[in-house]
């Protein structure tokens, strides 16, 4: 049983790990004895230890710099062209390549997705290996309606999201820290092995945001490969580009949520930024990956025509007339349990928008059932996939193409 310090050691220790001076982090950094006293319940007690697990174990990450880089490569952090010659920092800081949020994580500190920490100079990532969630889904419901129609996916998600969306319908997950769960440690040639018992043709990374694993989901994605698994991203697309370049030449798939056609809206309701969404879709549209968008139709905060009709022409003009544009029904969750649920009209308004405006595939989500559920040939304008909520009822595409005019489907058949 572990003893009470003595006030000296206590006050000794609280200097030397900052915790007087409220130095963030510092309750990562010190030591188990001194943490259990900020502890506020047994369940924090159990998560710390699980913390000091993870961070024994957890393996260095990729896509990040250091002060202490030998390289000195300042322009990282403080923009091209800058020189300081006799500049020195005064403490050692890593800078996060991985998404789009860029934190600048000191020693003991993680960065906003909670998965990445810098210890003694070096970052890890506590994520690796450490699923906590496994499922096997219908592909329908990630939703890819266009990719490979009517299979599953053995789906899988670890903790943590570098967003912090109020309307988060996975938040248990998503804005959870990986030493919230008890987990053992899976190796990505186990998920694989899981994938194939399953009888699932393909690997779903998804339910939170996958790119805090994004060194894991690589790794299980080219063993994947050797099974003839192929590989699918749901994801916020907040990444930056040399992480995201590597997933589109790994992944067979993408599916990104853009969840409003607003600055003040990602800032407001996602604590993140419009642009860097806006460049993942289009990097993905550029390479060999399917694409496939996802927009959440929040009553009042990203409904209006405008914003409706904005993101409807950027789509077009940006990506195309053949990606699927999936328009998706709230439900009150996490911290906006005032809002009501989206109405259908506003959904089929937006879908109509879309339409008018030239997209050839927009959908209607989160209503079994309704008719915007179905993939529609934009030549004739038949019903070529018919589906009865996350399940698919007729195929009418052969060989890419529509049954009854000929007409090209754009997606990935077979």
């Amino acid at each position: 049983m572990m003893r009470n310090p003595s006030r000296r050691r206590f006050l000794k220790d609280s200097a030397k790990y900052g915790l007087i001076l409220g130095g963030a982090g510092a309750i990562l950094s010190s030591p188990a004895w001194l943490r259990c006293l900020f502890l506020r319940s047994p369940a924090d007690a159990i998560a710390a230890g699980r913390l000091d697990e993870l961070i024994r174990a957890a393996p260095i990450a990729r896509f990040w710099a250091s002060t202490t880089d030998s390289a000195g490569n300042c322009t990282v952090c403080h923009g091209p062209g800058l020189t300081m010659p006799d500049f020195k920092h005064n403490e050692e800081l890593i800078k996060c390549l991985l998404c789009a949020q860029g934190c600048v994580i000191r020693d003991g500190e993680r960065g906003k997705c909670r998965t990445r920490i810098n210890v003694n100079g070096k970052l890890h990532t506590l994520s690796y290996g450490r699923p906590i969630s496994t499922h096997v889904d219908p592909i329908e419901k990630k939703p890819l309606y266009h990719f490979l129609p009517g299979t599953t996916a053995y789906s899988l998600a670890t903790a943590g999201c570098p967003l912090h969306c109020k309307f988060c319908q996975n938040w248990e997950i998503a804005q959870s820290s990986p030493e919230d769960f008890p987990d053992r440690f899976v190796s990505p040639a186990q998920i694989v092995d899981a994938t194939v018992s399953s009888n699932s043709p393909i690997i779903a990374f998804t339910y939170n945001e996958p790119t805090v694993f994004t060194e894991y989901l690589l790794d299980i994605a080219r063993l994947g490969l050797d099974e003839d698994r192929r590989s699918v991203l749901i994801s916020c697309g907040y990444m930056n580009e040399a992480p995201l370049r590597e997933m589109c030449e790994t992944l067979d798939a993408i599916k990104i949520d853009l969840k409003g056609f607003s600055r003040e809206f990602y800032r407001k309701v996602c604590g993140a930024e419009l642009s860097p969404v806006l460049r993942s879709i289009k990097q993905v549209a550029r390479s060999s990956a399917h694409l496939e968008i996802v927009n959440l139709v929040v009553p009042t905060l990203n409904d209006s025509d405008e914003m409706l009709t904005g993101l409807a022409e950027w789509i077009f003009n940006e990506v195309g007339p053949d990606v699927p544009i999936h328009y998706t029904r709230f439900h009150p969750d996490y911290q906006m349990r005032n809002l009501p649920p989206t109405p259908i009209a506003t959904l089929e308004k937006a879908r109509d928008i879309a339409i008018d405006r030239g997209i050839h595939y927009a959908f209607v989500g989160n209503v079994p059932g309704h008719p915007g559920n179905h993939s529609y040939c934009p030549k004739c304008g038949k019903i070529v996939i018919e589906r009865q909520g996350f399940f698919v009822r007729r195929n009418q595409i052969v060989n890419g193409k529509c049954r009854f005019c000929g007409e090209p489907i754009a997606g990935v058949w077979s």
